[in-house]
Parts: C-alpha cells; structure tokens; sequence
C-alpha cells in the first residue's frame, strides 16, 4: 500500500573513490526521493552507480556530500551502530547469491536476524515459520540449502529478509542466478510482498522482463539519475 509518504530522499547526493588523480566519481549528484509502498526497478550498465546507491541506501557505505534522509533522519548524521542498527531493524537484504548457511536448515538460517537482535527462541521459531510460509515454503523448514533448488534457496533468502518485518527489502539481483520460470515466480512473490504485505522494494537488475514487475523503474548513466519513470506495464 502506497502511503504517500516519504520513506528514503537522496539530495544531491554524490560519491568520490580514490584522491586526485586517482579518483572515481561512482555518482555525481543524485536527487532522488521513495514513497512508502512502492517497487522501484533500478537499472543501468555497468559503472552507472546503481550499486552505489545501492550500497549507500543499504548503510554499508556513506555519500561523499549530499543528504541520505530515512523517514526524515539524515542517515549521514549516524553514528556506525546506529547505521548498523538502521538494516537490522527497518531493512531486509536479497542477494544474487542467496548467502545461506550451508550446513544451516532453513527455518535456522531465516531465524538468524531475529538471533542478532536477541529475540527469544520461541519467537524467533513462530517468525521464521510465519515467514517460510509467507514465501511458500511451509513444510521445508528443516532442509538445508543443498537439499533446496535455486530458487527455493532464494525463497528461504526472502523469508530471512522479511521476517524482521523491514520497512524495506533492498533486492540486489534477486533472479541473477535463476532460469526464466524461477525467476518468473520469484518476481511473483516480491510483487505479492510489495501488494499484500506493503513493503517497499527496490530492486537492482539487468533484467527488463524483471524490471517489468516494478510499478517505477529508475535508469542510472555515468553517476546520474538519465530517466526515473511510472511503469506502463503491470503484472
């Protein structure tokens, strides 16, 4: 559900690699804002600055000048434990690579943020059920990654991501290592989770046919914003 507020406003933010003759301009003034509810696709070739932003909206690196404002809290202005308290508890993450515990079943590996922020073990284990079952996977809870297809695997990758119940699910190339029928329903279930659950997603890919889900798809060019538009297309 779309609230009309803001959630995330980048303004004039850039990003500088390296000193002097050395350095990189990853992005080179960004303005940009997010409303609470949306799914925004993020696109752009490589060295475009999407992963900076990334990165940067993910508190796991920080603008050189400019104002990261979350929920109208300037995010530069934290210190590293409050960024880093920031993802645990108003962030979930989705990687191309899944990043599983291995040897971990999966109702353990989606009850580890809830390990972090030091929930109890009978509600971390109501949570992580509650979240496999959101993502389709009741009656897996004890399988390990290697007994899991792909996408199965990232399905426990999104149950771990939501279960803390984020206000925002940052999704790095969720279908990177996927075929075109996985991907198809991984897309599906994000476009369920934005609709059903109100979460806001924002999602890099190189896609089109992924970026299709999206309801705003944002193309980054040489560390600048070139088009940020409505998507015609639904799903």
């Amino acid at each position: 559900m779309n609230t009309g507020q803001h959630l995330i406003e980048f303004r004039g933010v850039t990003k500088v690699y390296g000193e002097r003759h050395a350095s990189m301009q990853a992005l080179r003034g960004i303005d940009l804002h997010i409303v609470e509810g949306e799914f925004v696709a993020i696109m752009g070739p490589s060295g475009s600055g999407k992963s900076t932003c990334m990165n940067i909206l993910g508190c796991l690196d920080t603008p050189t000048s400019g104002t990261y404002l979350f929920r109208d809290v300037d995010v530069g202005q934290l210190t590293r434990n409050q960024r880093a308290l920031l993802r645990r508890y108003y962030q979930g993450f989705v990687f191309q690579g899944y990043n599983l515990l291995n040897r971990t079943s999966a109702i353990e590996n989606v009850e580890l943020p809830l390990i972090y922020r030091g929930a109890p073990a009978h509600e971390r284990h109501e949570q992580a059920l509650r979240a496999l079952n959101t993502v389709g996977l009741k009656g897996w809870e004890s399988h390990t990654p290697g007994e899991l297809s792909g996408g199965q695997q990232q399905r426990v990758a999104i149950a771990r991501a939501i279960v803390t119940e984020p206000a925002v699910l940052l999704a790095d190339e969720p279908t990177g290592n996927l075929d075109t029928a996985r991907s198809r329903e991984i897309m599906e279930l994000l476009n369920s989770l934005n609709i059903k659950e109100g979460i806001t997603i924002i999602m890099i890919t190189h896609e089109p046919d992924m970026a299709a889900y999206a309801k705003r798809i944002i193309h980054f060019r040489d560390g600048l914003v070139e088009t940020d538009e409505q998507n015609g297309r639904t799903k």
